[in-house]
């Protein structure tokens, strides 16, 4: 009889350190890469299309994408934080990038927990430069990460 109570208490032990728990959701992101603003003397240099898609798992944000089209090689992509949504910003981190008129961009960045929140703001977008984009530094393609 004595055995019973204490089964019991092992079963319940047992059952509630077993219980698996339940696994970080990730949020996903898309961006789609367009032309940068630029000046009938640059458009001819600014070509190309593209997309991205970011996924934050707690604080690290993993970028791949592609692009194609591009006037001249990918230089240089760059995950930057805009001071609003759709407005211009700082560069957080530079991204891996394809050095050709068609390829692929990646990266994982860890952010802040302000990055994080701008993120869910809109505020953070990728920016693609060429040799040939708009002076002074050759952007040619961005799109801001939207769920």
């Amino acid at each position: 009889m004595n055995r019973c109570p204490a089964l019991i208490a092992i079963v319940l032990a047992a059952s509630t350190f077993s219980t698996p728990l339940p696994a970080q959701t990730a949020d996903t992101y898309t961006a789609r890469l367009g032309w940068v603003p630029t000046t009938p003397a640059d458009r001819p240099n600014v070509t190309g299309k593209g997309s991205a898609t970011a996924t934050l798992a707690g604080r690290k944000l993993t970028i791949s994408g592609s692009f194609d089209g591009l006037a001249a090689p990918a230089t240089v992509a760059r995950l930057h934080l805009g001071i609003a949504k759709g407005a211009r910003g700082s560069a957080i981190d530079d991204l891996m990038v394809t050095q050709a008129t068609n390829g692929k961009l990646s990266g994982a960045v860890d952010l802040t927990a302000d990055q994080v929140e701008a993120l869910k703001q809109g505020k953070l977008y990728i920016q693609l430069h060429t040799g040939k984009g708009v002076p002074p530094d050759g952007s040619t393609l961005w799109g801001w990460f939207l769920k």
